[in-house]
């Protein structure tokens, strides 16, 4: 019956104070009681549109700013309703980690599989702590990384590439994280400024040509470095499946409409597309499941959906999406990143020339036959968070 996917965001509170961040960080916090009935109305959800697994993507704010007691109260509770309604539920979890110690060992092993995602940039010029400075921060996460992989925790990480990243070039940014950090799952996610204004948000997007030589550049070191050494790395990993086999196992930028596929729900019950649409664009939100009564009944009903339903349609119209021989990949590209840059959903991602080339890229390794995977994924399923969420 296929799976529906829910990016919960139980607290807005977060021990960071990173200067691109897109969200607007507040107290509030989910309750239990609040979580019981969120989950229910989800779970009528998927009966409405017959779906019999449920993906939630634990995200914050910062997430382990609430206990672990609150987590094992929320997985024994959402465990109780699946069983009751013959549902399956799959947990993901993204931290920045700062909060990690051994007392989360049990839960996350327990309610994620023993994995988890974070995020790090290379270099690091925007995640900073509130009480200090990128450098700190560098020192805390790289400390927190260590210790939760020496607990056996698989981590997987998303990376924001900057002006920096760009000029440092993808053979310095692919050997910070594939050989410093010892990792073998991790993410390019491409950065866009939303949310309010601030001092670097000026700087994204960044620039179309370079971006898209970078992503070229690192495709290739990792084809020739990372793939026989089991090296999951997004979204190239999931770009050769896509053209050697036409695997869609695509980030949600690339899918054939996010509206179909996912909600996300804030600490006050606030219902929208994603993260960003819930916690820094009130207008576009879907309505609050706190106060319908029904998930489903809200969604047919919200203009906001209705909008972003129309987009790929409208984008045909409007852009050049139907010269493209990527539209089937690509569908336009992110909704959220078109209107941080353009005010303006209805316009094809700003990144579009960057993914083209990406794309083209990808098509000639596995066409020349340079693509062939030894075996099936190395990491721990984080990969798979990551691609959901657009942080």
């Amino acid at each position: 019956m296929g799976s529906f996917s829910l990016i919960l965001l139980p607290t807005l509170r977060c021990n960071a104070d990173c200067d691109y961040c897109f969200e607007r960080k507040s107290e509030h916090c989910l309750e239990i009681d609040q979580l019981g009935i969120i989950t229910g109305k989800v779970m009528d959800h998927m009966e409405s549109i017959q779906r019999d697994s449920l993906c939630i993507y634990w995200q914050g704010g910062e997430v382990l700013t609430l206990p672990p007691d609150w987590y094992r109260r929320a997985y024994d509770l959402i465990g109780d309703m699946a069983e009751a309604r013959g549902k399956r539920v799959f947990h993901y979890l993204q931290s920045n980690l700062l909060g990690y110690d051994a007392k989360w060992n049990g839960i996350i092993s327990e309610m994620f599989g023993n994995s988890a995602g974070s995020s790090m940039d290379f270099p690091n010029l925007h995640r900073r702590l509130k009480a200090g400075g990128t450098v700190e921060y560098n020192l805390i996460w790289t400390r927190k990384l260590r210790e939760a992989r020496d607990a056996g925790i698989k981590v997987g990480i998303i990376a924001i590439p900057n002006s920096k990243t760009l000029e440092l070039g993808a053979e310095r940014f692919y050997s910070y994280f594939a050989d410093e950090l010892g990792l073998s799952d991790f993410q390019v996610n491409t950065p866009f400024p939303g949310g309010a204004g601030g001092e670097v948000k000026p700087g994204f997007p960044l620039d179309e040509a370079g971006l898209g030589r970078f992503l070229s550049e690192l495709a290739e070191i990792w084809t020739r470095r990372g793939l026989e050494a089991g090296v999951r790395l997004g979204p190239f990993h999931s770009l050769s499946e896509y053209f050697l086999n036409g695997t869609k196992e695509l980030n949600c930028i690339w899918r054939d409409n996010c509206a179909n596929e996912f909600v996300c729900v804030g600490p006050r019950g606030h219902v929208a597309q994603c993260d960003c649409w819930v916690t820094s664009y009130p207008d576009h939100r879907f309505g609050n499941i706190l106060d319908e009564g029904s998930l489903t009944e809200m969604l047919r009903k919200s203009g906001a959906r209705r909008d972003l339903k129309s987009r790929p349609g409208i984008l045909i119209e409007r852009e050049d999406c139907l010269e493209c021989e990527y539209l089937s990949l690509c569908h336009g590209g992110c909704p959220v990143r078109a209107f941080t840059v353009y005010g303006d959903l209805m316009r094809k991602d700003p990144y579009c020339g960057a993914y083209r080339r990406l794309f083209q890229t990808m098509e000639n390794l596995v066409d020349s036959g340079h693509l062939e995977f030894p075996a099936r994924g190395a990491g721990g399923g984080t990969q798979t968070a990551a691609a959901v969420a657009p942080k």
